[in-house]
């Protein structure tokens, strides 16, 4: 006699976009297996700052996955507790000069339409905000919605909430197949486990992880530092950028990229960034570009010129050419779901994916159209 499987699905990757899919996939009442080759956020997620934003995207589906995530995160935040260091210290987007405060206003108007909170802030109030901001700015533009979380203690809590099988450290080797070539399983290099869905929450490994199932997800990494400061007062209140990081995140381009990206976090340092460029998987650490971070940091935050960095660290966002993440069923294989490519905002839009691949593996209507984050819109003839 043939054993039932003990899985329904199993999700490949362990830091917070499979840690939700796992979450919300139990919570629909499916069996859950998570595997990953390394541990709990040992990937792109434990790099993150664990920024969770509405202000840095234009109306389209990327905004509407985080608007969903921004409700969903706020009452994860209750379920979950304090361990995960959920803040909604909303975020501040500042311009140097009048043209680049036209230009937040005009995208600040965009975003309202669809369900954004923006408040235009003078010039001559952002120190009552942010009284250690450099003076002589043209103004800015406060965005309430915008929170973070520790990103490391929100997959490891969201993973143990879901009740999920874990096999960590288990490399995936291969795909159980089926008959017609439905993916049926996965093979680690420790065991198989069979399951009617697979989903690739893989990060960075997306594309490979595709592959083994035979079709293509043009996954890329995309290198960016951080800086982490001695622990100090909360001398920065929110997330505080330069309107040029906005152009940053929305840019294809292969070459160094930077802007000025400053935040305080609960336990005392400072976090700054922020860095992108596609180098693949070099892991080299780039003097040139810490020291220009310091210093657009610098700049914004006059105060921080006296303060000294502990320490640096470096991660790889899952990039794809059109700045969307692949969320749901691959049409092209039966069995395999994606939840990956993501890019810099995974952490944000973790709980809004898990949740509609949830709803899509038990057979309901996603909450989202997930026509724009469809895998293989990549692939040539696909309308």
């Amino acid at each position: 006699m043939l054993k039932r499987s003990p899985h329904d699905v199993v999700v490949i990757g362990a830091g917070v976009v499979g840690a939700a899919c796992a979450y919300y996939a139990t919570l629909a009442g499916l069996r859950v297996a998570v595997v990953d080759r390394g541990p709990v956020a040992g990937g792109t997620t434990g790099a993150g700052e664990g920024n969770l934003l509405v202000s840095d995207k234009e109306p389209g589906p990327e905004l509407d996955l985080a608007l969903l995530s921004t409700r969903l995160w706020r009452g994860l935040a209750d379920t979950l507790g304090e361990a995960v260091e959920y803040e909604p210290k909303g975020g501040l987007v500042v311009a140097s000069g009048e043209a680049g405060q036209d230009a937040l206003r005009a995208f600040a108007a965009e975003q309202r339409t669809v369900g954004v909170d923006a408040e235009e802030i003078p010039g001559d109030r952002l120190r009552e905000l942010e009284p250690h901001l450099a003076e002589g700015l043209a103004g800015g533009f406060l965005y309430p919605q915008d929170a973070q979380v520790q990103p490391a203690l929100a997959a490891a809590h969201l993973l143990r909430a879901s009740g999920a099988d874990r096999f960590l450290g288990e490399a995936v080797t291969g795909l159980l197949r089926g008959p017609g070539g439905a993916v049926t399983g996965v093979r680690t290099d420790r065991r198989e486990l069979p399951a009617a869905a697979v989903v690739n929450a893989a990060g960075t490994w997306g594309g490979e992880l595709a592959a083994l199932a035979g079709v293509e997800l043009p996954v890329m990494p995309r290198r960016g530092f951080v800086l982490v400061t001695e622990p100090l007062p909360r001398i920065v209140r929110r997330k505080v950028y330069a309107a040029d990081y906005v152009a940053d995140v929305a840019s294809g381009s292969a070459d160094l990229q930077s802007s000025a990206v400053v935040e305080g976090t609960p336990a005392g340092p400072v976090l700054i960034g922020a860095s992108r460029e596609r180098v693949g998987f070099d892991r080299t650490l780039s003097t040139e570009v810490l020291r220009r971070l310091a210093a657009q940091a610098a700049a914004l935050f006059p105060v921080l010129r006296t303060v000294s960095v502990q320490r640096a660290y470096r991660g790889f966002r899952p990039y794809l050419p059109d700045h969307l993440p692949a969320i749901g069923a691959d049409p092209r294989v039966e069995g395999l779901y994606h939840a990956c490519g993501h890019e810099g905002a995974g952490i944000g839009l973790a709980p809004a994916t898990g949740l509609l691949i949830a709803e899509q593996l038990t057979g309901k209507e996603p909450g989202l159209d997930l026509a724009p984050f469809r895998a293989d819109r990549f692939s040539k003839g696909t309308e």
